[in-house]
């Protein structure tokens, strides 16, 4: 039996101790924090809600995915744009919004019935390495532009934050390499911590969001009914919800390029099992839940799963107690607010380590399987996914959807993948073959003679 968990310090099914457990299940709260809640304030959205959102949807996913999947699920950003549109025709209503989000998630269920109707033979004609690679490579060094926004590593810029950026990273790297018993496994932690502290002496914490916050409060649901407690939006099926729906189509792509990330750095086919049909309907039921109850679309977070790359810890229970506890600090307005405080430079440092380790993976896939970049074939379909994914290629299909990114990089991959011809490369490679064969031969039999 091959063993699948070889090259990680915990394997998918296994649970760390109590104590490191937790360490381990806030490293990824600390990591998903920034990016989960900067979508509900772009869209001016209850910050508590979206982190609530997040750990139902995670557990959602656990559940739909019969735990087997270490994966996280934060807010999506793909969805601002449209959403935002939908709102400004609304008037400042949200009600197209959160039904056009409703209905995006039940998309995915319906493309889980076809998936798991047509099985999952279909992925390895239509996602080959050559095509795998630059896309992973593409999804780390798309966000690649963010990190070093935030690092603060720009024109004109103050030196403060750079300063904080490259301590969170040193000290992350170095724990990573250096650290020895708990502190080996939790480097982001150490390094967000360390980072924070460095940024609080150059004066970059405003503490006025933890004075003011209060302990304890509900987070401001929106449902789409009347209650006594909580504010309600109406279900509006018009076509500003409906605009929202095409977007599904990028974000399922993004779905699969990020489970393929996540299988290469587990070393396990979760396409297959689970199921590219479970993993799906996990996302889409958590997307209809946050929605309902007045969150953004969730989607898998990569950097997440980057944190796991790093550590080599993908345990399951992990993920499932960092859930937990985003649902108990939706709860805790003074410890949001205080996480909330963390500046973009410590966010900046850890994240040009985690896109970077993305990145990598995806050069990863290309050396393990041998991709021969002697073929022209292989040289065009890598070229161009990495041109159109990280040169800022956009297609707009319509007012509202565009492919960009990973999702126009992935479509020009495959498209190239299926319609490059395949006869004549393997013809020549055979008249090659039976050319070495015979001069073979006729060394063979010149040395007889």
């Amino acid at each position: 039996m091959v063993n699948h968990q070889q090259e990680l310090l915990l394997g998918v099914e296994d649970k760390p101790p109590v104590g490191k457990g937790l360490l381990l299940s806030f490293q990824h709260i600390f990591v998903m924090f920034g990016a989960t809640i900067l979508v509900p304030m772009i869209l001016g959205m209850p910050v508590s809600v979206a982190l609530f959102a997040s750990g139902i949807g995670t557990l959602i996913y656990q559940i739909a995915t019969k735990a087997k999947v270490p994966v996280y699920l934060g807010s999506s950003f793909a969805y601002i744009t449209a959403m935002s549109v939908a709102i400004e025709k609304m008037n400042g209503d949200i009600s197209a919004a959160q039904t056009g989000v409703v209905m995006v998630g039940l998309v995915y269920v319906i493309v889980s019935a076809f998936v798991k109707l047509l099985g999952t033979k279909w992925i390895d004609k239509l996602l080959p390495p050559i095509v795998i690679g630059p896309m992973i490579i593409v999804i780390g060094l798309g966000l690649a532009g963010s990190a070093v926004q935030n690092a603060g590593f720009v024109s004109g810029g103050d030196i403060r934050p750079v300063f904080v950026a490259i301590c969170t990273f040193l000290i992350t790297a170095f724990v990573n390499t250096k650290g020895k018993g708990i502190f080996k496994i939790i480097p982001f932690l150490v390094g967000i911590i360390g980072g924070y502290l460095v940024a609080v002496f150059f004066g970059l914490v405003d503490f006025t969001p933890v004075r003011e916050a209060a302990w304890f409060a509900l987070p401001e649901f929106y449902l789409p009914f009347k209650t006594g407690h909580f504010e309600h939006y109406n279900l509006y099926f018009g076509p500003e919800a409906l605009a929202i729906i095409p977007v599904a189509l990028v974000t399922i792509s993004e779905h699969i390029g990020d489970h393929t990330v996540l299988s290469k750095v587990c070393k396990r086919p979760f396409l297959k099992n689970p199921g590219l049909h479970r993993t799906i309907l996990g996302d889409g039921l958590a997307t209809t839940v946050s929605a309902f109850i007045g969150g953004p679309a969730n989607t898998t977070y990569g950097e997440n799963t980057g944190v796991i790359g790093m550590t080599r810890i993908a345990s399951v229970s992990v993920i499932r107690n960092a859930a937990l506890i985003a649902i108990c600090m939706s709860f805790l307005g003074k410890f949001t607010a205080l996480i909330s405080t963390i500046p973009n430079a410590v966010l900046g440092g850890m994240s040009i380590l985690l896109y970077g380790v993305i990145a990598s993976n995806g050069l990863k896939v290309l050396i393990e399987e041998q991709v021969d970049f002697g073929k022209t074939r292989n040289l065009i379909i890598a070229s161009s996914m990495l041109v159109l994914g990280l040169g800022g290629a956009t297609l707009e299909l319509g007012s509202v959807i565009s492919l960009s990114g990973t999702a126009l990089s992935a479509l020009a991959g495959i498209i190239l993948n299926q319609v490059l011809p395949k006869d004549t490369v393997a013809a020549k490679e055979n008249e090659t073959a039976q050319e070495s064969e015979t001069a073979k031969k006729t060394t063979l039999a010149n040395e007889l003679n």
